[in-house]
């Protein structure tokens, strides 16, 4: 991590110059917003370009650059669909359950109204802490990754990248709230999809040999159908991405702001086609670095393959993509986070509601981006931050989105089973060294366990936080049809 393939100053000029762009973009589009529901979801009058590259660019944050690579290398070509279409999963369950909400909530503006109105105000406090907590987790990643990047390419200290990066966001995204992410996310996503077809034409462009036989010839086991990480590591990745986004307000506010449900249901089928293979590409980049150089730092597996000779303008152009990929998510978070204090705050606090619930709500944004700017600069592993948040929404979704059709969950049902999954998964998450939880290795000593649990913490507390909830949810229904 010593090395700097570009200079400080060159670095932060790149940076901000970019920031510079969508900051003027974003004030020169802005206007006066009307309300806060104006502010939250726009004026429903998305069409399927703009739908379709701010689901693209929201889903696509600067984790892509280290997740997908990283989780390859230990987790083979398993990983690398599994993330793939965990990434590109949500977008085709939104495909079912958007129109439905939005012909119950035509005028919706979160999926916690809809969640208030199945199960009451109880459920609904539990799905809000989830829910923040988990845009709160995803927006601390999304800095430290751009931080981690800089820190890599520059030697740019942490805490400068993740002041200069929130700074830059807030200047323009308090401003002009959903909207402006729209108009932000088009030039976001062009300057992704553009710099992403480059990498994968430098990339393989500089092979001797087709890429799967370099993978093959020196790292046979990540391709091999008995390899039994291809497995876990794939369904781990798929239940975990794929089930928190289905709680990602982002994602809700870009369903509500549609002209109308075919535009809704073409946007989702291209942006989940484009997602999967945008990281389909970036977690194939791991399984080829990783045959490349069996050194790799698997976080950096995807820039060892561009960096390998010291090219400004690859690294320009990656700082480019980087600072597009992060800018285009965190504001989305930003103002996800704001629409859901500001719609569903009063049912925590009584203070948040009135006329000026959006400056109130701007106030606790700020505070927040201080927290996020205090752990960012931290540099905590970027992907484990994400599989504790995706944790704890995989321990809701089946009792949220099953309850949404079965009509015998009822608010008390509905607790216990989000609580229970969410203990019995805690249980089996793995320590930051992924060899020990809080039950194995702790509570009891880690020789009581099989290899195939032992070796298999990860899967098997996502596994679990799922199927217990589902196991009760069924007795439950099964034993009250009998009645």
């Amino acid at each position: 991590m010593e090395k700097a393939y570009l200079s400080i100053q060159a670095t932060l000029l790149v940076i901000v110059l970019v920031g510079t762009f969508f900051i003027l973009l974003g004030y020169l589009n802005s206007k006066k917003f009307i309300n806060n529901n104006n502010y939250i979801v726009g004026d429903r009058d998305e069409n399927t370009f703009s739908l379709t590259a701010s689901l693209t660019a929201s889903a696509l944050g600067a984790w892509i650059l280290f997740g997908p690579a990283s989780a390859a290398t230990w987790g083979g070509i398993g990983a690398v669909f599994g993330y793939a279409l965990g990434t590109a999963a949500p977008m085709l369950f939104l495909y079912n359950f958007g129109p439905k909400i939005r012909k119950e909530f035509p005028n919706g503006l979160t999926l916690t109204e809809f969640i208030k109105k199945r199960f009451g105000t109880g459920i609904l406090k539990i799905c809000l802490f989830l829910i923040l907590f988990y845009l709160t987790i995803f927006l601390i990643a999304e800095v430290t990754a751009i931080a981690a990047l800089l820190k890599y390419t520059s030697q740019v200290p942490l805490w400068v990248t993740a002041a200069i990066t929130l700074i830059i966001c807030l200047l323009y995204i308090l401003r002009g709230g959903f909207k402006l992410s729209i108009i932000t996310d088009k030039y976001q996503f062009s300057f992704i999809v553009v710099i992403i077809l480059s990498s994968l034409f430098l990339v393989l462009g500089k092979l001797d040999i087709p890429s799967f036989e370099i993978i093959k010839k020196n790292s046979p086991n990540l391709i091999d159908k008995n390899y039994l990480p291809n497995y876990t590591a794939g369904l781990t990745f798929f239940i975990a991405v794929a089930a928190t986004n289905l709680f990602h307000q982002g994602n809700w506010q870009r369903v509500f702001s549609a002209k109308n449900n075919r535009i809704l249901k073409s946007s989702l089928i291209y942006s989940s086609i484009i997602t999967f293979i945008i990281v389909f590409w970036m977690g194939y980049t791991g399984l080829l670095s990783l045959s490349l150089n069996s050194k790799v730092i698997p976080d950096l597996a995807f820039f060892d393959l561009l960096f390998y000779k010291k090219n400004a303008a690859i690294v320009i152009a990656i700082l480019i993509l980087s600072m597009s990929l992060t800018l285009s998510t965190i504001d989305t978070l930003i103002n996800a986070i704001s629409s859901l204090i500001i719609i569903d705050g009063k049912f925590v606090n009584k203070s948040l509601k009135g006329k000026e619930v959006k400056n109130k709500a701007n106030i606790i944004i700020v505070l927040l981006s201080v927290l996020v700017f205090i752990l960012a600069s931290k540099g905590f592993s970027i992907l484990y931050l994400f599989l504790l948040a995706d944790l704890l929404c995989c321990a809701a979704v089946i009792t949220i989105f099953y309850g949404f059709f079965n009509k015998k969950i009822n608010t008390k049902l509905a607790s216990y089973t989000i609580f229970i999954g969410l203990f019995s998964g805690l249980l089996f998450f793995p320590s930051q060294n992924f060899q020990s939880s809080f039950l194995v290795g702790n509570l009891i000593s880690i020789e009581y366990f099989t290899p195939l649990i032992s070796a298999n913490l990860l899967f098997l507390s996502f596994a679990i936080s799922i199927i217990i909830p589902l196991i009760i949810i069924s007795i439950y229904s099964l034993r009250n049809s009998f009645k």
